[in-house]
């Protein structure tokens, strides 16, 4: 029986290994799978966690760039298969992230922060946004902005954000408030690795930089100035490889963050301004006499 067993795996690995290939970066519809094995599991369904760790600096004009948070991050995601009778075979991707807020000496998760520009204690609102979902994506026959370099396959991914920010009021084309930022994310992997087919998944690094106004829960009333984050990270192997800090922050107050949204998810997006008003807008309401 175990000997029937080890006859039977070999062969199938036999037949995977003559039905796998090597990509090539500059075919669009090899590029759009290299992008899929990038963003996602090992197939259809199977979730994807990426970690990134980093720093959160203040830059303000006519003063030096302040250190104000350590941060640590993760995403968790899963991909599922599309078809559009134009476009034909792609995916969508739905995931759900946090970003936890440290403070700089203790590495502690903060609860309450000391802004230094107002000298007010408020408290922080960590990144929590379920979920985070991308609209179906398919071959376009674009040229890729893959890059090989030596060992290593480079794949740029820069994210232009300009849109209604939801805690502004009715005017914002007139007299401004509309939310505007940029994240940058830098993807880089083992070329090899990544090419050859017979890898079902591959496990990029990252570097991920954002651009941005300050946080609302900052109560910065308009000052001038923003937030610049820097962090590096990889896509790991479970959600396990987390750091403890992160673990041990979603079993406290995230629970839901351990898995990825079903794949039919049909949400709005979070974004940290929708869910810091939703939480304004419940604690308002509860400040309300009763009638």
């Amino acid at each position: 029986m175990i000997r029937s067993l080890m006859i039977a795996a070999s062969m199938l690995a036999m037949a995977g290994a003559a039905h796998a290939r090597i990509l090539d970066p500059a075919n669009p519809a090899d590029a759009f799978e290299i992008f899929k094995r990038v963003q996602c599991g090992e197939a259809d369904g199977k979730p994807a966690v990426y970690h990134f760790g980093g720093k959160v600096y203040s830059r303000v004009d006519g003063e030096p760039d302040r250190l104000l948070f350590l941060a640590e991050g993760m995403n968790v995601r899963q991909c599922v298969a599309v078809t559009d009778p134009v476009k034909g075979k792609g995916y969508r991707l739905v995931s759900r992230e946090v970003l936890f807020y440290l403070d700089p000496k203790s590495g502690q998760v903060l609860r309450q922060w000391t802004n230094p520009w107002t000298g007010e204690t408020v408290d922080v609102m960590h990144v929590h946004n379920d979920p985070v979902n991308s609209r179906p994506t398919f071959p376009d026959g674009k040229p890729s902005t893959l890059r090989r370099q030596g060992r290593f396959l480079l794949m740029p991914l820069e994210a232009p954000l300009f849109y209604k920010n939801v805690l502004a009021g009715d005017y914002q084309e007139y007299v401004g408030g509309d939310y505007h930022a940029m994240e940058i994310f830098d993807f880089f992997m083992d070329a090899n690795e990544m090419l050859d087919t017979k890898n079902t998944t591959v496990y990029p690094g990252v570097a991920w930089q954002r651009i941005s106004y300050w946080l609302p829960w900052m109560k910065m009333r308009g000052r001038q100035g923003g937030l610049v984050f820097t962090a590096m990270g990889t896509k790991l192997k479970s959600f396990d490889e987390l750091p403890k800090v992160i673990k041990d922050e979603i079993a406290l107050n995230y629970p839901a963050y351990t898995a990825p949204p079903p794949g039919d998810d049909a949400r709005p997006n979070d974004t940290t301004w929708t869910v810091f008003k939703a939480m304004i807008d419940k604690k308002r309401a509860a400040e309300q006499p009763a009638k």
